[in-house]
């Protein structure tokens, strides 16, 4: 039989004697049914980064009133049915909000489940599959936390028709022991609120809210320790000898492209943002400490070829000396060289004193006034490296940790 029907209408079926009846029957206007929500969280399945999303298994249940369905009974018993009858009556339109793909489990039958009292109190159960979107920032990864919710909500029904309520309160979200590999749930929560359409009114819609920490030790093991022994290893190269060119253009170029590798493998396992992440920031100041390692020893080379130059021209370095000189690949420091071993090689070290009548290098110039010396300081020092380019490595020896660790110690105390 057909029932009078209004603006909007729901279908239902009335039992009696194993016979169902369909009836359409409409709501009246200001009497929305209540519909209370209660949900299970069996799985917190995958938590993507690069699609921004995540996929959650859940036990969805339904619980309202509709007295056309009460039957009675003596002993007061509930009667379940299965996905069958549900086709036939009417149950909430009840759909997940920012969904990208959600499907209800059908092995071995549908996992649906309806149960009606005698009193005509009805409880809906369905277990689903849902994937859905999740905003995340990443500014702050990988030592970031997470706010993703799962959004509920009626398609048709707005609040005159239908109100959707937590059955429990706070209570009304239960969850499994849930373990993740790469984030640890700090808080699970029911919430509700109004969401409004231009179009259609005011809706009723429920929030699952779930906070997710971010484990750290994994990209500690893959991203973070790697890069500051990539660091230290560039290091390396100021305790090598200045005329081993091989040996420390090798480990400078070895470094670099290592450095690059491990920020094109970070990139690639990220949604492609445009503000800069946490471990941009790492990366890249790791990288510039490499890049200048190798920039340092181009100017150790460069004043120790014009260090040379100079001298050969003086007359005390020979043509044939200066070529082999810049070709040693020895291990030792510069202080412990005996260049004087080489042929036709005078002593570079010291210059032994001799009196200004028999001397033919010109002594040096007198010294100038305070004005000079006080206007020419930063040429002063210039000369100074460039006379003694060994002298850069050992200020690196002691610079670069310290700037590293500076920089450490500012960056985590940041993000931690």
């Amino acid at each position: 039989m057909f029932c009078a029907g209004g603006e909007s209408a729901a279908l239902f079926t009335l039992s009696h004697s194993s016979v169902f009846h369909t009836c359409f029957v409409s709501f009246s206007p200001g009497s929305a049914i209540p519909v209370g929500i209660d949900v299970q969280v069996e799985s917190l399945d995958s938590i993507s980064e690069v699609n921004m999303d995540f996929t959650m298994t859940l036990y969805l249940r339904h619980y309202w009133k509709d007295e056309r369905l009460a039957f009675p009974s003596l002993n007061n018993l509930s009667r379940t049915f299965d996905a069958r009858l549900v086709k036939k009556i009417w149950v909430p339109d009840v759909f997940f909000v920012h969904s990208k793909r959600s499907f209800i489990h059908d092995t071995t039958m549908e996992n649906i489940m309806l149960r009606v009292y005698p009193d005509g109190n009805v409880l809906y159960s369905v277990r689903i599959t849902v994937t859905a979107q999740c905003s995340m920032d990443f500014s702050s990864f990988p030592l970031d936390t997470q706010n993703c919710s799962l959004e509920l909500e009626s398609y048709a029904y707005n609040e005159n028709d239908l109100m959707l309520y937590w059955k429990n309160g706070n209570d009304s979200l239960r969850t499994d022991e849930i373990v993740l590999s790469q984030f640890f749930i700090e808080e699970f929560n029911p919430s509700s609120g109004l969401a409004f359409y231009s179009s259609t009114g005011w809706y009723n819609r429920l929030y699952i809210n779930f906070i997710l920490r971010r484990h750290i030790f994994f990209f500690m093991l893959q991203t973070y320790f790697p890069t500051m022994l990539m660091v230290v290893l560039s290091w390396v190269s100021f305790w090598i000898d200045r005329r081993a060119v091989p040996a420390r253009v090798s480990l400078g170029i070895t470094t670099v492209l290592t450095m690059s590798t491990i920020i094109t493998g970070v990139s690639a396992s990220m949604p492609q943002v445009s503000y800069v992440k946490a471990v941009d920031i790492y990366l890249w100041v790791s990288f510039l400490f490499v890049f200048l390692s190798v920039i340092e020893y181009a100017a150790v080379n460069y004043f120790t070829t014009v260090e040379e130059m100079k001298k050969m021209k003086k007359g005390k370095l020979s043509r044939f000396d200066a070529s082999q000189a810049m070709a040693f690949d020895g291990c030792f420091h510069d202080t412990d060289i005996e260049l004087s071993t080489f042929p036709q090689l005078t002593d570079l070290g010291v210059e032994p004193p001799v009196s200004s009548q028999n001397s033919s290098v010109p002594e040096a110039p007198p010294a100038l006034g305070t004005r000079l010396r006080k206007t020419q300081p930063l040429g002063y020092h210039l000369q100074l490296l460039m006379s003694n380019s060994y002298i850069i490595d050992s200020y690196s020896r002691i610079l670069f940790p310290l700037a590293y660790l500076t920089f450490n110690i500012i960056y985590w105390s940041i993000y931690t």
